[in-house]
């Protein structure tokens, strides 16, 4: 039989057969998984995925939290993961930061409002329209950062852009955008060859599906994106959808599916 034949008669299984896809996705997540535990003895990733660090860690000492803006629309960040960010920010005096994925601009935004400079990297209204991408979705981009005066918006495709055109390493870096495997490997060994100095944190969104539950296809990528000399550690970050690079180790627990709430105030700021 043809490799179009083939094909065709699994795509005609599927359509009489549609839970045959959930086999198929699971294929799929086990073969990201395996090649993730690929560097188990570099990393310390195990089944459940990296240690994990409390999200806590980075939070103030008690009272409240803001994340601010903040959509609460789909396909942004959860709440944790700016506080994430802003803690993170706060952490490091006059920071600069940097992140791949602008979207509404909810993470540029969050993180201004505590740090020095913001430089967020996006593919251009331009490269949107010839990607066939509606003119509403795109119109979108920067909603919330575009009028922010520390903001700086870039654009242009990470596969290519001049990272060496921004200069001295960031403090913290955000990975927030394409979230298929080759993406994230290339965007993190990009990053990792321009933009990390010693001190750089680097955070990569939407390595877990939900928190607690890993997206290997994501781990994977960071993982076969990081340099073999990094000599960094790795994490899961509690209560959020991030994974974690610090040049320091940081207090870890290991991955459990069924974490303790989260006991902190969070005060989420509705957009104006």
């Amino acid at each position: 039989m043809s490799r179009l034949s083939k094909t065709l008669s699994a795509l005609a299984r599927l359509a009489r057969n549609p839970w045959l896809l959930n086999s198929v996705l699971a294929a799929d997540t086990a073969a990201w998984q395996r090649q993730a535990l690929a560097h188990a003895t570099r990393w310390s990733v195990g089944p459940q995925g990296l240690p994990v660090v409390p999200l806590r860690h980075f939070l103030p000492p008690g009272g409240t939290d803001t994340a601010a803006p903040f959509a609460f629309e789909e396909g942004g960040s959860l709440p944790t993961d700016l506080l994430l960010l802003r803690g993170l920010a706060r952490q490091r005096p006059g920071c600069r930061y940097f992140e791949i994925g602008t979207w509404r601009g909810e993470s540029a935004a969050n993180v201004a409002a505590v740090a020095a400079t913001v430089h967020t990297l996006n593919l251009s209204a331009a490269e949107m329209r010839a990607l066939g991408l509606a003119e509403a979705y795109i119109d979108l981009h920067g909603f919330f950062s575009k009028d922010l005066p520390n903001v700086a918006h870039l654009h242009g495709n990470s596969a290519t852009f001049d990272f060496t055109s921004l200069g001295a390493p960031f403090d913290l870096i955000f990975i927030d955008g394409d979230h298929r495997y080759e993406a994230v490997r290339r965007d993190t060994a990009r990053v990792f060859a321009h933009l990390v100095g010693p001190q750089t944190v680097v955070v990569w969104h939407d390595a877990g599906r939900q928190p607690g539950a890993p997206r290997w296809e994501v781990l994977a990528g960071l993982l076969d994106g990081l340099p073999a000399a990094a000599p960094g550690h790795l994490y899961q970050v509690s209560h959020s959808l991030c994974a974690l690079y610090s040049p320091q180790p940081l207090p870890v627990g290991p991955p459990t599916p069924c974490p303790p709430p989260l006991a902190h105030r969070v005060t989420v700021a509705l957009p104006q």
